[in-house]
């Protein structure tokens, strides 16, 4: 356990963060899921929330940005089949 009162409030923010990037990285994961089962209709729209997702991802550092522009390269691939 931590002794100190900074090292308090670190462990509060450490718990807080992790909390907020689980939300974030699961609601990624399942925007690009949607893009991948998605018909014909949707499937413009689902990757349009998928992009936004990964770029603020990328730009917030939850994913690095290679990462980001290698997933939105192969949606885009998937998107024009």
């Amino acid at each position: 356990m931590p002794r100190t009162k900074s090292a308090k409030k670190q462990m509060r923010q450490t718990k807080t963060h992790t909390t907020r990037n689980r939300a974030q990285r699961s609601a990624l994961r399942s925007a690009l899921k949607k893009v991948r089962a998605a018909g014909e209709k949707i499937v413009e729209a689902a990757y349009r929330e998928a992009t936004k997702l990964l770029d603020r991802a990328a730009r917030k550092g939850l994913v690095h940005k290679n990462t980001a522009a290698r997933q939105k390269s192969r949606l885009s691939k998937l998107r024009k089949k």
